[in-house]
């Protein structure tokens, strides 16, 4: 008898535990990624490899081409883009920089763009934590700034973007299919 009751006792605790199980969402097609500068900085850092502080990073997510005509089709020409896929793509600066001789003060923005044949408006808005570019708000942009559009002979099949060093600060560059930007930050 006192089996029987430590097995029901078992069975009626123990068994709703078992049942509320933890779901985890599927992989997402468009992966998150991030870029700090400078680059690989948390890598370099556990390694003691670097005595720089971060000045910045972005966080995106990585669409694909998958075979798609990209611009002018899937992006539309002259409308506001999240510069990725999902969640709005977000800037972090660790310290004030300069765009387009416009000082931006540390912190976290988001990055979107307005995608043309030959120049993109690349915006900084102050607006965070947002998907996509549904309830993008020009009111909020810290800063907007007009670059070419530069060609390459390579395609990027995934929507990429990394830190280059300059003289004067970093790009950050921004490719995918066969376009490239470079949006200038100064510090």
């Amino acid at each position: 008898m006192k089996y029987l009751c430590i097995a029901i006792t078992v069975l009626c605790f123990g068994f709703p535990a078992l049942q509320a199980q933890t779901v985890f969402p599927a992989i997402d097609k468009s992966p998150m990624d991030m870029s700090y500068f400078p680059n690989r900085y948390p890598v370099l850092k556990i390694q003691d490899k670097t005595t720089e502080q971060p000045v910045a990073r972005v966080i995106y997510s990585r669409p694909q081409k998958n075979g798609r005509v990209i611009f002018g089709e899937l992006l539309e020409y002259g409308k506001v883009w999240r510069m990725g896929a999902n969640e709005a793509t977000e800037l972090e600066f660790f310290r004030d920089v300069k765009i387009n001789e416009i000082k931006i003060k540390k912190g976290r923005y988001t990055l979107y763009g307005i995608p043309n044949t030959d120049t993109w408006t690349i915006i900084i808005n102050k607006d965070t934590d947002t998907w996509g570019s549904f309830k993008y708000n020009d009111k909020n942009d810290v800063v907007r700034i007009d670059v070419a559009v530069q060609k390459q002979t390579e395609i990027a099949e995934a929507f990429s973007m990394v830190f280059d060093k300059t003289d004067n600060g970093a790009d950050l560059v921004i490719a995918w299919d066969t376009l490239k930007i470079n949006l200038p930050i100064v510090f």
